[in-house]
């Protein structure tokens, strides 16, 4: 099988390479990026050389030489390459957030200031997150020309931390907030100057407060794991973080808890109560049942807390749970390397479903330890 990568020279696209170069399914690779065409990818990333040394060549060719197309652009810029995908019948992910919405143009255009130029494309979109929609996927890759939108990294880490307590009960209804850091690599191969060394090296700030483009995107995804119309979602607040680190995303996700779930509250500010502990591990083994068959989620035993370092250059997320020593809220962390099963991996992962591989095929590896 080839595998085409349109934007290859990207933080997300070179990603996608690594990770590919060694899929067993994956016979060969074709590379392109604009701003490199005629380059060769080991010249960009040196890391690759003697190992991947193919040259950069432009989209059309790619397109029609190639059975999966992944697409590493910037938001907008895609959606010719998806129709010509779409009318080839050439399964197209793409990593940006031109398909993450499905034919809600409205919403789309309201955050990231852009048209539908393809609607038809849209129409047959399926949004990329396999534990949510591995279904959709499934069908979509049987009609042929599957066109997956892949999720965003901040999207991935809270929507996976939420959908248990959505799905089953354990939320009670309110506001919902999120807060989550980011590693440096989030902003692109050419970032701001909020992300250059100086500015966010022993430096850790929130960043587009109420405003982030990702906001829409965990609002519906919570609104579909409720099991509610989209259009009408839950309250959100979301805020995201720079941190002093290339990858990784650390994430909080605080949820109302329902009647059946809530505890009573101390008089006074004390450490959680029995039934406090207690109603904790009945959640936490409440999400182990969840995603008991989801090879890239692990809920983490009791005592044992997320961290990014334990999930780097993996295409895991790891997520612990535990009930706020008021006994009213679930407060539920969650870790991913934003790279992977926040970009890359996941679209690797949603290639392997698309094609009826094993999931896990070309994203077995353990995670680094440093």
């Amino acid at each position: 099988m080839i595998a085409g990568i349109i934007g290859a020279a990207g933080y997300a696209g070179a990603e996608i390479v690594r990770i590919l170069s060694r899929h067993p399914k994956v016979d060969s690779l074709a590379l392109s990026s604009s701003s490199h065409e005629g380059k060769n990818i080991s010249s960009v990333y040196p890391n690759f050389i003697d190992l991947i040394d193919i040259p950069l060549k432009n989209p059309e060719a790619l397109i029609s030489g190639s059975d999966v197309v992944f697409a590493a652009l910037p938001h907008g810029v895609g959606e010719t390459f998806a129709a010509k995908c779409f009318e080839r019948g050439v399964p197209y992910i793409d990593m940006s957030a031109d398909f993450r919405f499905g034919d809600d143009e409205e919403t789309y255009t309201a955050w990231y200031g852009k048209a539908y130029q393809h609607p038809e494309t849209h129409k047959k979109s399926v949004y990329g997150l396999p534990e949510l929609n591995r279904r959709k996927i499934c069908a979509a890759a049987k009609e042929g020309g599957a066109v997956i939108g892949n999720p965003g990294c901040y999207p991935t880490a809270a929507s996976l931390a939420a959908f248990p307590a959505l799905s089953r009960g354990v939320y009670g209804g309110g506001t919902i907030i999120v807060d989550a850091a980011s590693g440096i690599t989030g902003g692109g191969r050419e970032p701001a100057r909020a992300y250059h060394f100086p500015e966010c090296s022993d430096s850790m700030s929130p960043y587009k407060v109420g405003a982030h483009r990702h906001t829409p995107e965990i609002s519906r995804n919570f609104s579909f794991m409720e099991n509610i119309n989209p259009q009408t979602p839950r309250p959100l607040i979301f805020t995201p973080r720079l941190a002093p680190m290339n990858r990784g995303i650390l994430c909080a996700v605080y949820l109302p808890l329902s009647s059946e779930w809530k505890c009573e509250a101390p008089a006074k500010p004390r450490p959680p109560s029995p039934e406090i502990q207690e109603k904790t591990e009945s959640i936490r083994q409440l999400y182990e049942d969840f995603y008991q068959n989801e090879k890239f989620v692990r809920v983490l035993p009791t005592g044992i807390l997320p961290a990014t370092g334990r999930v780097r250059l993996s295409n895991f997320c790891d997520i612990a749970v535990q009930i706020d020593q008021n006994g009213g809220t679930l407060i539920v962390t969650s870790a991913i390397d934003n790279m992977v099963k926040g970009a890359a991996g996941q679209a690797v992962q949603n290639m392997n479903i698309i094609c009826g591989f094993d999931e896990t095929c070309g994203l077995e590896a353990a995670p680094a330890l440093f």
